[in-house]
Formats: structure tokens, sequence, C-alpha cells
């Protein structure tokens, strides 16, 4: 069975492309939510978060979000820290879910599939890419937060060339393509 990356920035689009493709029966797993998921529930991975960043890592029995961004996000050495915590624990439940999966393809969904590595664990890879002013306005509507924020995030992230570049296939969530047509027509290629 054919394992597909599928990535973008925040705000490109992604996740809606993705359940477009979850509508054609297509099983998606969304690596970002797992990992909070994991990082909510493991404890092994709970302890390393708490070891590396102090008890203020967790609130009321999960990830204290906003305390750990903003050191992360501003710090690149303490962001790989916490990518080496949980991308392993990521990777191990990927494998696991793929092996129940019964499709003619399955997407793997993850904002950083380049800067991770996962990348090298599927045989091809679909960008989703967006102009950053729409990304931001996006993003801002979405979860309620600053400019600035959004603007860290997407530096901590490659750029859209780059992941370009790297894909067999581009989805274009710009709003002023069909992003429905491009997902049939990439799904027919799939499925073949």
């Amino acid at each position: 069975m054919l394992k597909v990356g599928i990535t973008g920035g925040i705000g490109s689009g992604k996740t809606t492309v993705c359940r477009i493709f979850e509508s054609l029966g297509i099983p998606v797993y969304y690596s970002d939510l797992e990992a909070r998921n994991l990082i909510d529930k493991d404890d092994t991975i709970i302890s390393q978060i708490k070891t590396l960043f102090g008890a203020n890592s967790y609130a009321y029995g999960k990830l204290n979000r906003p305390f750990i961004s903003n050191i992360v996000f501003k710090d690149k050495q303490k962001l790989d820290q916490l990518n080496k915590i949980t991308h392993p624990a990521v990777a191990l439940h990927f494998k696991k879910w793929y092996q129940q999966q019964t499709a003619p393809y399955i997407l793997k969904e993850a904002a950083i599939l380049f800067e991770s590595g996962a990348y090298k664990t599927v045989d091809k890879i679909i960008t989703v890419t967006a102009p950053i002013e729409i990304r931001v306005k996006r993003v801002i509507e979405r979860d309620g937060i600053s400019k600035e924020e959004i603007l860290d995030r997407i530096n901590n992230q490659m750029n859209d060339a780059e992941k370009i570049a790297r894909a067999n296939e581009v989805i274009y969530a710009d709003d002023t393509h069909l992003v429905i047509p491009q997902i049939l027509e990439i799904d027919k290629r799939l499925r073949i």
C-alpha cells in the first residue's frame, strides 16, 4: 500500500485537503494531532518533557502549550530537543496504524514532514501551499493568535518553495484555484 506524505505550512489548508481525501475513502494519519495525544498521555514523553522544560511544562494534566510554544519557537535548540522526544514515538505509532489500513494508499499528514525526516518513510509527497498573507489570516481566524506568533511558527518551518521543489504533487489552496479538482486528479494518479 502506497504511503503518501502530505505537508504544508501552518494555515496552508492541508487539514481541509486531508478531509476531502478522507471523503474519498483514503485514511489519513494526522501526525500533529497524534503527537499532541502522545505528549499528553505517554508517561515516558511527559517525564522527558518535564526534565527538559521544568514542572511548568504541564498544567492540569496536559502540556502547557503556550509556555512551551513561547520557548521553542524562539529557541531552535529547544525545538530540536522537543522533536527528538516526540518524533520517534509518533513514528512508532504511525507504523502500528499503517499496518491496520487496507485502502489503495494512505496519507501521512505532517506540517514538518521534511524537517522531521518523516519524508524518508513515504513513497510520494504532496505539498499544500498558499500565500503567507492568506495563511496568516486563516490562522488568526482559526486559533486567535497574533500575527507575530504565526510568523514565528512559519519561520521555524521549511519555506513553501523548497517544499514544492521536493514534492511529487502540489495543491494550491490559495483561494484562486479550485481545490477539489486538484485532489481528484491526484487521487486518480495515486490509485493506479
